[in-house]
């Protein structure tokens, strides 16, 4: 797909097919914390607190965002809470499968202004989160909810 904004242009190069777990609709940041709790028992190591620290620290950061996508992340990140992730799924987090995608500009040299009227134009097209200081994004199946 090549698509034209008023000042770039750039296509969307198919990356993989992940599996992520996808928080349910209804979402605090009591939850958040609350979800903290509930995990931490699966972690026995200082590594594993960290990693479900930045988890959190994600989670928190979406919530706050009101972003119309949900929130997910891909079920590799999420191994180390090993019977953890049944506890997310009986919390009602869903697996389902999510399409990365890199954004690939014909023009490399763009401001971070330029990119953001490449993300406003993507949005308004499809369901997709940005994976964090990249190009790369998060697209989810046609018929989830949006937020």
């Amino acid at each position: 797909m090549v698509f034209v904004t008023e000042l770039n242009k750039f296509h969307l190069e198919f990356i993989t097919r992940e599996k992520h777990l996808m928080l349910p609709n209804i979402t605090s940041i009591i939850l958040v914390q609350n979800l903290y709790d509930i995990l931490f028992q699966y972690v026995i190591t200082k590594e594993k607190e960290e990693k479900l620290k930045k988890f959190i620290e994600l989670l928190e950061s979406h919530i706050k965002s009101k972003s119309r996508a949900p929130f997910s992340i891909p079920l590799t990140e999420l191994e180390f809470l090993n019977e953890g992730l049944q506890e997310l799924k009986l919390l009602n987090w869903i697996e389902l499968p999510v399409y990365v995608f890199k954004i690939v500009l014909d023009d490399q040299i763009i401001s971070e202004e330029e990119m953001e009227k490449i993300f406003n134009l993507l949005q308004n097209i499809f369901t997709y989160n940005r994976k964090k200081d990249s190009n790369t994004i998060y697209v989810y199946p046609i018929g989830l909810t949006q937020y």
